[in-house]
């Protein structure tokens, strides 16, 4: 397939995460510029922009290898992401703009709507959307890029069993009540409830050693990610 160059770099990510590279498998320059319809130029380029992301490690004798990432530093991810949450939520109610509401209640309500209707694939885009739209209220760019990297890597290394709908977007409700408000201090203390109970839902892709586990996570706190949601 051929994309543009300046794409590269999301692409070679999106199939990491999707496991098209499986991890600790070399990305050679060759065969990607090949894969992506580019040359090696922007391959090379964006190698590094993913070994500075932690996606991607270089290795003497073999080169770029796709990461293995260890069960400590997947924990330690999902740790991250649950102190950043509360705090994009308490931002949002400080910072909001009428915008934001109209779009965190519009998505409220169709979330409503079709909890109890079974639009998996619907209620993934609309959580991630909420989720997204929240981090845009608390008008912090740094804050929005520092969680998009961790719910990427998080995608990466995680799978998420189906929570109950109705019970996630009656949480998501009660957080953009509290964000209207301007009520910094429930905000946060919402969405933190809501990440803890997302908590039992994350399963590690693989084990240690490597190979694929279905274990559940119930020592973690976690957080929902625009990749996984329901």
């Amino acid at each position: 397939m051929r994309i543009p160059a300046h794409s590269v770099c999301t692409a070679i990510r999106d199939d990491i995460v999707a496991g098209v590279h499986g991890r600790g498998g070399r990305l050679t320059e060759e065969l990607l510029a090949r894969r992506y319809g580019v040359s090696r130029v922007p391959v090379r380029e964006a190698l590094r922009t993913l070994e500075a992301e932690g996606f991607v490690v270089t290795r003497r004798h073999a080169g770029a290898c796709v990461a293995e990432p260890t069960e400590r530093e997947a924990a330690d991810l999902l740790e991250t992401c649950a102190l950043l949450e509360p705090l994009g939520a308490a931002r949002a109610a400080l910072r909001r703009t009428e915008a934001h509401l109209k779009v965190l209640r519009g998505l409220v309500r169709l979330g409503q709507e079709r909890s109890g209707q079974g639009h998996g694939e619907d209620l993934r885009a609309l959580d991630g959307w909420f989720h997204d739209t929240l981090v845009q209220a608390a008008g912090s760019p740094s804050l929005a890029a520092l969680l998009t990297q961790l719910r990427r890597k998080i995608a990466w290394m995680y799978a998420v069993a189906a929570p109950d709908p109705a019970r996630c977007w009656a949480e998501h409700g009660a957080i953009t009540d509290a964000v209207a408000r301007g009520d910094a201090e429930r905000a946060r203390a919402l969405m933190a409830l809501h990440t803890e109970r997302s908590a039992p839902a994350y399963r590690l892709r693989f084990a240690p050693g490597g190979e694929r586990t279905e274990h559940v996570r119930n020592s973690q706190r976690a957080v929902n990610t625009a990749s996984l949601r329901y």
